[in-house]
This record gives C-alpha cells, sequence and structure tokens, in this order.
C-alpha cells in the first residue's frame, strides 16, 4: 500500500493532528445525509428497484467480483439486471454511455471493462448515476439496476445496502478522511442490508472470498494453473486498491514472485512493462485490460471469482425476491 494508505493503519501523531480536519470531514457528510433524507436536496427515484454494492472506506474490497456474481445469480434467479459504474478513470466523449465490448479502459475505465466482460448483462458507465439508468433503461427492459460503488451517492435512491469491507485492513485506525481511510462513520454499516467481509468475518457479518486458480495469457494460448508458476521465478505487477492481497494469493500457492505494486487504477504504458521484457510477468485482470495492446508472451493476467458464504446467498434471494417479486 501507499504511505498515505500506510498511515491510515495506525494512529500517530500526525493522525491526531489531522482530527479536526477529519471531525470536519464527518458533520459535512453526516450533514449531507439529513438533507437528503429531508428532501432539501433532491434524492431520484428511478424506474426499477436498485442495489448499491459499496463501502465506507477508501480502496478496493473486492466490489467488482462481487457484483459479477451478484449479476449472474440475480440471472440465474430469473432476474434481468443492468449495472451502472462511474467509469473511474475513462474519459469518454459523451456521458453516460453503454460499455460495449468495443469499449477501452481509456474510455470508460478498467472496471467497467471486466463488468461487461464477464457479467453478461448490459453496463452503462457515467458520473451522474440517476442519468445513467434512465439511460440504460431507455433501451433494456432490466428489472433491477446494480450500482458498482455510490453508497454514499445519496442524489439516488436506492432500495438494498450492500457493503463490502475488506477484512484484513477493515477500518485502519478507525478515523474518517483525512486522518483515516473512512468515507462515513463505522455506525453507518448498521444501517446497510448486508455486510459482506473479504477476508476475515466477524458477528452479524457474512464471509466471501476472492480466488485465483489459473493465469492466461494477454497474447493467445491457452490458460494454465497458477501451481505450474511454482517452478520459475515470477515478476508481479498490480494497479488496484489493495496490490498486497493479491501478492498474498499468489503466494499462498506457493509461487516466488517479485512484488511490483502500482498505484489504483494506474494507466499502465509499454514503458512500466519494459523492465520485464524477458520476465514471466503475472498482472490481476484488472490491470491486463490496459496492458493487451502491447502485451508480448511472456504477460499473464490471474482471473478473479468471488465465492460468497451461503448465508449471505440465501438472505439475499430472499431480500431480492421481496423486493421484486412483492
Amino acid at each position: 500500500m501507499n504511505p498515505i494508505e500506510a498511515s491510515w493503519q495506525r494512529r500517530q501523531p500526525l493522525s491526531y493532528l489531522l482530527l479536526p480536519l477529519s471531525a470536519l470531514f464527518c458533520a459535512v457528510v453526516a450533514l449531507r445525509r439529513v438533507l437528503y433524507r429531508w428532501g432539501w436536496l433532491k434524492s431520484h427515484r428511478v424506474g426499477c428497484p436498485v442495489i448499491i454494492v459499496g463501502n465506507i472506506t477508501v480502496g478496493g474490497t473486492g466490489k467488482t467480483p462481487l457484483i459479477i456474481w451478484l449479476a449472474q445469480k440475480l440471472t440465474e434467479w430469473g432476474y434481468r439486471p443492468g449495472i451502472i459504474t462511474r467509469g473511474y478513470g475513462g474519459q469518454s466523449e459523451s456521458w453516460p454511455c453503454e460499455v460495449t465490448a468495443d469499449s477501452t479502459p481509456q474510455q470508460v475505465g478498467d472496471e467497467a471493462i471486466l463488468l461487461k466482460r464477464h457479467a453478461e448483462c448490459p453496463v452503462f458507465a457515467g458520473p451522474e448515476r440517476p442519468l445513467v439508468i434512465e439511460k440504460l433503461l431507455s433501451i433494456y427492459p432490466c428489472n433491477v439496476i446494480l450500482s458498482d460503488d455510490g453508497l454514499q451517492h445519496y442524489a439516488l435512491q436506492r432500495d438494498l445496502e450492500i457493503a463490502v469491507v475488506d477484512g484484513k485492513r477493515r477500518f485502519g485506525n478507525g478515523f474518517c478522511l483525512p486522518a483515516g481511510p473512512l468515507r462515513e462513520t463505522r455506525k453507518r454499516l448498521q444501517q446497510v442490508d448486508l455486510v459482506i467481509v473479504n477476508g476475515g468475518v466477524e458477528e452479524g457479518e457474512h464471509g466471501m472470498s476472492v480466488i485465483g486458480d489459473s493465469a492466461c495469457p494477454l497474447v493467445g494460448g491457452a490458460c494454465k494453473p497458477l501451481t505450474d508458476f511454482a517452478s520459475i521465478p515470477v515478476d508481479v505487477i498490480a494497479g488496484i486498491g489493495h496490490p498486497e492481497r493479491f501478492f498474498s494469493m499468489l503466494e499462498s500457492k506457493g509461487l516466488r514472485i517479485d512484488r511490483h505494486p502500482f498505484a489504483d487504477h494506474h494507466s499502465f504504458t509499454p514503458d512500466d512493462l519494459a523492465p520485464f521484457n524477458q520476465k514471466t510477468v503475472l498482472m490481476t485482470e484488472k490491470d491486463a485490460v490496459k496492458c493487451e495492446q502491447f502485451a508480448q508472451s511472456n504477460h499473464w493476467y490471474v482471473p478473479a471469482t468471488a465465492r460468497v458464504a451461503m448465508a449471505f446467498e440465501q438472505q439475499l434471494k430472499t431480500k431480492v425476491k421481496r423486493l421484486l417479486d412483492g
């Protein structure tokens, strides 16, 4: 993790110096939520139920694999989901826009590309979520919307909230920004419908894990078990919210790796991979979508799949059925 994120994991003199700013941040967040609740700020109700999948901390928690799992489950249960996402890092000429097979990470961001490739449902991107949903529903007959992030986007009314927590970092030092990693206080979790934890689970929480068992080449060819890479040195790059989780997962498979963390959503260029021209490189699929145009035969990515606790699936199905079927 970067130095700022590392500082958020413990209470230190700088944390306490920043506490007045954190208190102000928390107060503004709370006031803003009250203003939406009282109707002083406009909150939009769209034409079908909305499920928010978000978190209360800065940084990656495993939302993208979970949203893909949710979309697949909703389809399996007979519903017609659609996905909206911010399109973070994308530079589309117009928003909102549909994410298609021809979309690029430069246009709509890396997460939107992954959602489109795996969720098997319409995916639209844009910063104004109510407008994104309106555009999606004007084209596709979806009867439930999954919002990638947006727990704090109160301009969009929601019917179900799922909070995702990183089981290893959890809530850091417990302080709000900028002294800590919290976007809202921990009390916010008491108000969501379901809490799911990527890693260690505590009372009242559901567990999930993000697993990867194979590696696939960026340039043609077949996928291989990760264990096939255990006998050779491997350089691993990761431009995600919590790269250490990816590194640790590979080591748990017996791989000997050299770590190369990059900033979350890093826009990879050929120069970034040039030092590894003669080496075996593994990366996340989120990074791979940004490297495909200049990838070489020694570049591999690890597909990630969410595995959730059965109790979470059962509770979710009950809540969705009540929400959509009455």
